[in-house]
């Protein structure tokens, strides 16, 4: 696969409380061709955010895609990861660091933030890791 547009999610109930996330991929010709989704424990929503970047670029990974278009409602972790806001808190920045080695196994990747409504399927899947937790 050359080009994989995906969309990730994450979220806790409660914040901190039981989180989740999902991702959702599909291939050039828009179909879906992965759902994931994992259940973190006791975490923060940016923690469950920044999870689903990584399960995502992980799964992509293993498709072999060239170039990823990850799509996000987090605007905070978009910002971040475009490198106009600093990474303060240390447990995100471990999971900025994984993203970005991850982020080398592909020629390209690129971050946007897209509206909750773009984004419902990968807000299900996180909230069915959430269920699946509980």
């Amino acid at each position: 696969m050359n080009k994989l547009k995906i969309f990730t999610d994450g979220g806790a109930r409660g914040n901190p409380g039981p989180a989740g996330c999902g991702a959702v991929i599909f291939n050039e010709s828009g179909e879906i061709v992965g759902r994931h989704k994992l259940y973190l424990g006791e975490q923060t929503n940016n923690y469950a955010e920044y999870s689903g970047i990584v399960l995502a670029l992980s799964e992509a990974k293993k498709l072999e895609a060239r170039e990823i278009e990850l799509n996000l409602d987090s605007e905070l972790a978009v910002k971040q990861l475009n490198r106009e806001y600093k990474v303060k808190n240390p447990e995100l920045a471990k999971l900025f660091v994984k993203v970005f080695n991850l982020a080398q196994s592909f020629k390209k990747v690129t971050y946007s933030h897209v509206p909750r409504e773009m984004n419902k399927l990968a807000d299900q899947l996180a909230n069915e890791a959430m269920d699946d937790g509980q």
